[in-house]
């Protein structure tokens, strides 16, 4: 048999491919795409756990993990190699051969370059999100423009080098499968349709892994507490397919922590201290109730939330983190400051569905981005919009991002501010700086104050996002480089301080409620299952009469606007089940928390761990350390508590039935 005279070292590695796979004669590529990914996989995850060796090492298993991993791999490769096996028996014969040596060849580049793009782009997205790509690197590939401005002006050499190294290894592979070709023989048809269904059967068993009842998932390979370390266990274009997998079935999305009976989920949910007692008023919409506000007022008053982008606790020195928020440590003495505030999750629109609509976390994708969830669905600006409020949402950036133009618009915000209507003196990948935010706003409130009608205006900053642009000038710099998360937060919070100084001074101050809260942190990450500690965040409650307190209980941002509506003097009907917090701020709270896949329930120290396809799991949550630990079966009652608020969500939404009654 005559080999491809190796004449270069490509030459020589297709040499070698071709005659390692020679005696799979017509399958030859399939088995070739088989080695070069696994060869490729294998060193990218090497990579990745020398990387993170002492996450890695911690866990004991790095051996397991390099195992486990080529199984994983074999998943991915399985669905990978599936169309050319199916294809063989059409394809691979004499006469067709050329078509079956090219179509191997293009198919082999096109899913090796695919894996080579994934596993070059893993190392960022984990320094952002301390996971591999996962459903969010699907949900902002719906924004390119957002999405390139961010990587050209903050990922720039990262950015060219991998398209660069993808390019060039894109084409090698090509030039490397097509030497390797040359000695691709075909079967007679009789041995190769006997042999066929054999094949397939070995592709499915490979795609499978597993001969238990249910196939293998990424759930399988989560043999440690760190979700990071687990990540690095399975490949990158695996956990976006899982992802996107998952999000077609996102309606039923709880059900991914195991079967929970319907029956129990409302009763369960309404027996929190503070909705037992309150009346419900509809059998088709099982939350809706009747608040009455605490603070009672011949006029209620004005709402403004300012929605601060990735001020997580990290930045703030009073909640154990840095100093860069000097604006909000002073402005806390002036209203309600919390000092054990959760997010929801470790997205924008999860806090905003949680502030703004007070909705419950779920595995799946936010409602501010779900089909079901764009019109006739609950949100603080829906419930005062039918009191006579005027509201708005005023934002520096695209209000298209993420969907939130068309949420807001479809539930009750009269009006949409953006980047359109704004002429900033300094402008970003993310648009206008939180100074021209500010200013816009101020002119917006003036408005609106003048108007005489009561208003709500939901302010959401953007500075404080990758690459971290922001005016010179403004700020003495916590980091020597510039563009550092550090000096941006610090930046956020100057501007944040000038425009809370500002209010102070207008009329409508004494008749307005002021709400500064983050979205979430900056980076979610540590070596915890859940790492509860990211998920501190700060809040602030005041104006108007607000005086100074400290609410020292847990709480969630789902607690806020129920909180907000009592401290306005607005009793309404309303769908939240968050806790009014001006009724009751003394006894225990709880957090709802989502973390990719995971669900937390936090009560006290305790923490119920949620898991897709595993038992649930008991933690033990240090708040003045922010370590968690995690061992043994978690009570029964807490497990309840946790499958309860995590499913009711779903079916809400799945039925239509978060919302408020037709008009009487």
């Amino acid at each position: 048999m005559m080999f491809y005279r190796p004449e270069s070292r490509l030459a020589r590695c297709a040499a070698w491919l071709a005659r390692l796979t020679l005696w799979a004669g017509p399958f030859a590529g399939v088995l070739q795409l088989l080695l070069l990914g696994l060869l490729i996989f294998s060193l990218s995850r090497a990579g990745l756990m020398a990387w993170q060796w002492t996450r890695v090492s911690a866990t004991g298993i790095p051996g397991e993990m390099l195992v486990q991993g080529v199984r994983a791999d074999l998943i991915l490769l399985g669905y990978l190699i599936v169309l050319p096996v199916v294809l063989a028996p059409l394809l691979a014969y004499q006469k067709t051969l050329r078509v079956w040596k090219m179509f191997n060849v293009v198919w082999g580049t096109v899913a090796l370059v695919l894996i080579i793009f994934m596993e070059l782009s893993t190392p960022q997205f984990i320094m952002q999100f301390d996971i591999r790509p996962n459903r969010l690197f699907i949900e902002y590939l719906s924004y390119p423009t957002e999405v390139i401005a961010t990587l050209w002006h903050g990922f720039r050499i990262a950015l060219v080098l991998g398209i660069v190294f993808t390019v060039l290894l894109g084409t090698t592979i090509y030039k490397l499968l097509k030497a390797a070709s040359v000695d691709i023989t075909t079967w007679r048809p009789l041995p190769l349709l006997l042999l066929w269904p054999l094949l397939v059967l070995l592709v499915a068993f490979q795609i499978r892994s597993t001969m238990a009842h249910r196939p293998a998932n990424p759930s399988m390979f989560a043999l440690t507490g760190d979700a990071m370390v687990n990540s690095l266990i399975i490949n990158s274009p695996w956990s976006v397919l899982d992802a996107y997998s998952a999000m077609s079935h996102e309606a039923n999305s709880s059900e991914i922590y195991g079967k929970y009976p319907r029956e129990k989920v409302i009763p369960t949910v309404k027996s929190a201290p503070w909705l037992r007692d309150l009346q419900f008023t509809s059998a088709e919409l099982p939350t809706l109730h009747k608040q009455e506000a605490v603070m009672k007022r011949e006029r209620p008053l004005n709402l403004v939330i300012v929605l601060e982008e990735s001020l997580g606790a990290t930045f703030v020195q009073s909640l154990g983190g840095l100093p860069v928020t000097p604006e909000l440590e002073k402005l806390k003495q002036d209203g309600w400051w919390f000092e054990q505030l959760y997010a929801t999750g470790t997205r924008s629109v999860r806090g905003i569905e949680a502030v703004v609509a007070g909705y419950p976390p779920t595995p799946a994708r936010s409602v501010v981005k779900l089909s079901l969830s764009q019109q006739n669905f609950y949100t603080l600006a829906a419930g005062l919009g039918k009191q006579g409020y005027h509201t708005e949402f005023v934002y520096g950036g695209e209000a298209h991002f993420d969907n939130m133009r068309g949420f807001f618009t479809g539930n009750g915000f009269q009006k949409v501010v953006d980047r359109r209507d704004m002429n900033p003196v300094f402008e970003g990948s993310w648009g206008a700086s939180d100074e021209d935010l500010f200013n816009k706003s101020l002119e917006r409130l003036k408005t609106l104050h003048d108007s005489g009608k009561p208003f709500f205006s939901l302010i959401f900053s953007s500075s404080n996002h990758e690459p971290f642009q922001f005016p010179d000038g403004r700020i003495t710099l916590h980091d020597k480089e510039k563009q550092t998360v550090n000096n941006a937060v610090k930046y956020a919070d100057y501007a944040l301080g000038r425009f809370i100084a500002e209010a102070k001074k207008q009329d409508y101050w004494k008749d307005t409620v002021f709400l500064i809260v983050a979205d979430h942190d900056n980076r979610v990450y540590g070596d915890s299952l859940v790492p509860i500690n990211k998920f501190h965040i700060p809040g602030l409650i005041l104006g108007a009469d607000v005086k100074p307190k400290t609410i020292t209980t847990i709480a969630s941002q789902i607690d806020l606007a129920p909180t907000l509506l009592s401290l306005m003097g607005v009793s309404s009907e309303h769908p939240m089940i968050g806790r009014d917090l001006a009724r009751d701020s003394d006894t225990p709270g709880r957090a709802l928390i989502q973390f990719d896949n995971y669900f937390a329930w936090l009560e006290g120290s305790s923490a119920t761990i949620l898991r897709p396809g595993q038992a649930p799991l008991l933690g033990n949550y240090d708040a003045a350390t922010g370590v968690l630990t995690t061992g043994g079966v978690p009570d029964a009652a807490l497990v309840d508590k946790a499958m309860s608020h995590v499913v009711l969500p779903s079916i809400l939404y799945r039925e239509q039935r978060y919302k408020l009654p037709p008009t009487r």
